[in-house]
């Protein structure tokens, strides 16, 4: 009878575990994360930054609100949404690296979407030598909102859709370090290739806001940029 139980516990257990794998078993899902890593945002605010209805993204949510990997505010009406704690973005990281070495179909996926990766890149370390030596520009081309919640010290906000029109913000003979939400974030890659075009020196810091929280480096938020 005591090992009967005891099956049941186990079973009950992993089918727990299990709870939290099926909440992540949505390519949908997955972005309205890395979105969420980047700071705090309204059920809206996310949909239109995932390209999803409003109904869809608020199911999404509630999926993973229940599985315990984000948690809500009010504010008068609206409801806003953040990751549960820094454990979620490191889940979210580990995910996609494992994924990216054990399943072929992702690298093959991840050039499709970014493109040329052959550009010059830095790394936390580097970029943080450099800061302090004072010879970068560091460039955050995420949303405007996203810079707000948190982005490297010192960087410029210039989102990548206004970047061509404001290029000119940016000193001509000195290197810009460009960075956006990760490592399989398009922004920086894309603002690297319009910058190269225009003769700027543009390198692209190795991943992004994301791995830059999670390495526990200094972040700074703002009401403006």
């Amino acid at each position: 009878m005591a090992a009967t139980t005891q099956a049941l516990a186990k079973t009950e257990l992993y089918e727990a575990f299990a709870a939290s794998g099926k909440a992540l078993a949505s390519g949908k899902r997955l972005e309205l994360l890395d979105l969420l890593a980047q700071g705090e945002r309204t059920v809206d605010g996310l949909a239109k930054a995932a390209g999803l209805n409003l109904t869809t993204a608020s199911a999404h949510l509630q999926t993973l609100k229940q599985a315990g990997f984000v948690a809500t505010r009010r504010d008068g009406v609206r409801i806003f949404y953040r990751l549960a704690g820094d454990d979620v973005a490191q889940l979210f990281a580990l995910l996609r690296k494992v994924a990216e070495r054990h399943q072929a179909a992702v690298p093959v996926a991840r050039d499709a979407y970014l493109g040329d990766t052959d550009t010059a890149e830095l790394r936390h370390n580097e970029l943080q030598a450099r800061i302090e030596i004072g010879d970068v520009v560091v460039l955050d081309v995420r949303p405007v909102e996203e810079y707000l919640a948190g982005h490297i010290p010192g960087a410029i906000s210039i989102p990548v859709d206004e970047l061509a029109d404001r290029i000119n913000e940016l000193p001509e003979h000195t290197d810009t370090v460009v960075y956006c939400r990760g490592e399989y974030c398009v922004l920086a890659y894309d603002a690297v290739r319009l910058l190269t075009e225009h003769g700027r020196r543009a390198i692209r810091l190795n991943d992004g806001m994301l791995e830059w929280r999670l390495a526990d480096l200094p972040v700074d938020a703002c009401d403006r940029p």
